[in-house]
């Protein structure tokens, strides 16, 4: 009898459906193709580049900002590590590309209205919020090299995510690492 039951529930297997981005509904299609690019143009024109100083590009305030270049497909050395950075240390809670997740918020949303000083602040000492619907914490990180060390090449590529400027995928052409970048690297990390 037992026998019998497993070959019933085994023939009521639905086929799969496959959708594919093409296919996909026009307003959600952008979702689904990792190189696309949500422009925000009020978040693009204050994070425009005004001055480079050994590969380090800033905006007219003097805020650490992106490059990205060669038709955009190249972006400064800042926004690589930035990249690489985020997803060994707040992808797990932060989504991958900076998109959210259930528990923690879309760093890339966050980034179209915090400030640099914002920033670097929740980075360093953390953020909680308790409300009736949500406990939300973010932790301190103040003390901990590898993501302090890398704060500015954190919020350039979550900036640049935020301003649409580079999509979702991995960056595959990034300018050289500058001199002052290894050389502040090494002094941070105490090599």
């Amino acid at each position: 009898m037992l026998g019998l039951v497993g070959a019933a529930v085994i023939g009521t297997v639905p086929t799969a459906t496959f959708v594919f981005a093409q296919d996909a509904k026009p307003e959600l299609a952008n979702k689904l193709d990792p190189n696309a690019k949500e422009i925000d143009e009020p978040v693009l024109k204050a994070a425009t580049a005004v001055k480079d100083e050994d590969g380090k590009y800033t905006d007219k305030d003097g805020h650490p900002t992106f490059r990205v270049s060669n038709d955009g497909k190249k972006v400064d050395w800042y926004t690589y590590a930035g990249y690489r950075r985020y997803h060994a240390e707040c992808h797990v809670c932060h989504g991958p590309d900076g998109m959210g997740s259930t528990y923690a918020p879309a760093l890339k949303d966050s980034l179209k209205r915090l400030s640099y000083e914002e920033f670097y602040g929740i980075l360093a000492g953390g953020k909680q919020e308790v409300n009736n619907t949500a406990n939300q914490v973010m932790p301190a990180f103040g003390d901990n090299k590898n993501v302090m060390c890398y704060a500015n090449d954190l919020y350039v590529y979550l900036r640049a995510r935020a301003a649409g400027a580079w999509g979702r995928a991995r960056p595959s052409e990034k300018e050289d690492k500058p001199e002052a970048y290894k050389k502040a690297e090494t002094e941070c990390l105490g090599g």
